[in-house]
């Protein structure tokens, strides 16, 4: 039965995810939101004939072992069987430097190595195409077996025996061998020189890149794993970050809350600058700043939507696919996500907050200019217009609209932030201007979302219940630490949202009935909270439990059942890792404290 006990390779142009056995279950090809030549994830029902996925099995196996190479994106697993037979299996998406640019071909090598003993193995390469509904044909060579499909075709070039790689025909494993699975292209050199080469290339890479990551003196291998699966789920072509690297792992078992997040969304933007500013990750920032921006330039008088594709796609029509059963059967599977029709009402103001990053890093090679600022003034009328009106809210309900807190308190932001800008600018009027409106917006916000009888700030405008986004009202500069309505809101959040040591995002019915699971990035958030409010003993403890419910190599998805631990949602979600760094910031003593 699939799990989430998943480990992800990749080098910034694709990604693909391993089960705790060696093998490949889920991988788009050639980039994030294409086709998943690689969907056994999504379609895992036992039965032999089925396609989709890559693995080495052995023989009589009863345990393995699967971790990362120190600071990396390398995957080692170690397959153990009942009669001393063992093997080592090596996967990593190649990425270095090479003539001056960076080296990621949609390709993974596969080095397979004996342990001990006289281990037999299998390997079983099954691609498939159009969402599963059908196997390629294939052709060989000498050296290697290419898989025909309609859009793509994959070259397995190896020094094993290709004739039972081809027949899935069991071996004793002797020798070290190499498989590198990509383009149709040939190799100008040796296959095992050629693995040799690009594992020692990638392990350089990423020790060089997380050498010089801020990181904070406590939880260090938590934030460097987190980072570099930030890292994994950026697409360096354009800078865009996805929500995650699946579509349609549900958030609670038969919920049919199955959503496709292989995209980017404007909502996360904010807090993703966030975190990679806090690790400086400059170049990684900065990319993605520069994909903000295109949406800005590329907007017509300051409409955006949304969520966007990874090379700034807008029309993500949502589909259900037939071809795939679903992740333990639980359909539907969903391409393409109805998001990006939707009115929500925040995304101009997370553009700006995101934005304004560039008016005031000295690190970056392209600042924002006057000419930003007035693409960003635009937007920032749409805060204006809009900061008072129903919208789908941060949730993206489908069915109601009401006029959401968060939402009115992002515009607020970005408001706020423009006038920040234009000051650095020099200029006067507009940052008076929007000064002004700033602070007009505050009053009619609290005015309308402070809920005086019950001693909190309430999800929508006269409204009775909370919600995890208000937790935000600190970091977003809303409100301060020490102002009364913020403890009192937390207080409540506590009260209502904690289930044991998680929280909902709420607690309400909402289009497909009550939330189940806890939502990840909501335990941060409120991780956050109570450390700024004096709680930090507390906050300490909750941070140190969502830790431990990261799976065996430090990663998480969207949601978590708040009882039994079990992970759901899509994988790796990079709003989860973001929190694990943003909160292992804020808590860890700082490196003068530890000595």
């Amino acid at each position: 039965m699939s799990d989430l006990n998943l480990a992800v390779i990749g080098n910034c142009s694709y990604g693909g995810l391993i089960d705790r056995n060696g093998r490949l279950v889920w991988a788009c090809l050639p980039h994030f939101q294409d086709d998943p030549i690689f969907c056994s994830l999504l379609n895992d029902n036992g039965e032999e004939g089925k396609f989709g996925f890559f693995d080495i099995s052995l023989e009589g196996q009863v345990r393995s072992e699967q971790y990362y190479h120190h600071n990396t994106a390398v995957l080692v697993t170690k397959l153990y069987n009942d009669n001393g037979g063992a093997v080592e299996i090596t996967d990593f998406a190649p990425r270095f430097k090479r003539l001056k640019r960076i080296f990621r071909p949609m390709a993974m090598v596969r080095l397979v190595k004996p342990l001990s003993g006289y281990p037999r193995i299998r390997v079983r390469l099954r691609p498939a195409y159009n969402y599963g509904a059908a196997s390629p044909p294939t052709t060989r060579g000498s050296n290697h077996i290419r898989y025909v499909m309609p859009d793509i075709t994959l070259r397995c070039s190896t020094d094993g025996p290709v004739s039972f790689i081809l027949q899935e025909t069991p071996f004793v494993l002797e020798e070290p061998f190499t498989i590198l699975l990509g383009p149709d292209e040939p190799l100008v050199s040796p296959i095992d020189e050629s693995g040799r080469e690009f594992l020692e290339e990638t392990i350089e890479y990423w020790h060089e890149w997380s050498r010089y990551l801020s990181i904070p003196f406590e939880w260090q291998k938590e934030v460097i794993r987190a980072a570099i699966t930030l890292k994994l789920s950026s697409f360096e072509e354009s800078g865009a970050i996805i929500a995650a690297l699946t579509t349609s792992i549900p958030e609670a078992p038969n919920s049919a809350r199955n959503w496709d997040y292989r995209y980017c969304w404007l909502r996360d933007s904010y807090f993703v600058v966030q975190a990679l500013n806090r690790l400086g990750a400059t170049a990684t920032m900065e990319q993605y700043l520069n994909y903000i921006t295109n949406i800005i330039a590329g907007s017509q008088d300051g409409n955006l939507q949304p969520v966007y594709g990874i090379t700034l796609e807008k029309n993500l029509a949502e589909e259900t696919v037939d071809t795939l059963a679903g992740y333990r059967g639980m359909g539907p599977v969903r391409k393409g996500n109805q998001a990006h029709e939707h009115i929500q009402n925040d995304i101009y103001g997370s553009v700006i907050l995101a934005a304004t990053q560039t008016f005031f890093d000295e690190r970056l090679s392209r600042p924002g200019d006057e000419n930003l600022f007035r693409l960003l003034e635009a937007v920032g009328m749409k805060c204006l217009a809009f900061f008072d009106k129903p919208d789908a809210g941060l949730w993206e309900l489908r069915t109601r609209a009401k006029i959401h807190t968060h939402s009115s308190v992002v515009c607020w932001a970005g408001v706020d932030r423009l006038s920040k800008i234009a000051s650095s600018f020099g200029q006067n009027a507009r940052a008076t201007f929007w000064r002004e409106k700033a602070d007009a917006m505050h009053g009619i916000i609290i005015k309308n979302a402070f809920n005086s009888e019950l001693n909190t700030f309430v999800e929508s405008w006269g409204g009775t219940d909370v919600d995890g986004s208000l937790l935000l009202m600190l970091e977003l500069g809303f409100l301060s630490s020490t102002d009364s309505r913020f403890a009192s809101t937390v207080e409540a959040i506590g009260r209502k949202l904690r289930h044991g040591n998680h929280l909902y995002r709420y607690v309400s019915d909402d289009d497909f009935g009550r939330p189940e699971m806890a939502f990840n990035i909501c335990t941060f958030w409120y991780i956050d909270a109570l450390a700024a409010i004096g709680k930090r003993e507390e906050a300490h403890e909750l941070f140190e439990n969502m830790l431990e419910c990261r799976n065996h190599v430090g990663l998480l998805s969207e949601d978590i059942d708040p009882d039994s631990g079990e992970l759901w949602g899509n994988f790796p979600q990079t709003y989860s890792m973001v929190g694990v760094i943003n909160s292992a910031m804020q808590l860890s003593k700082s490196w003068e404290e530890a000595f």
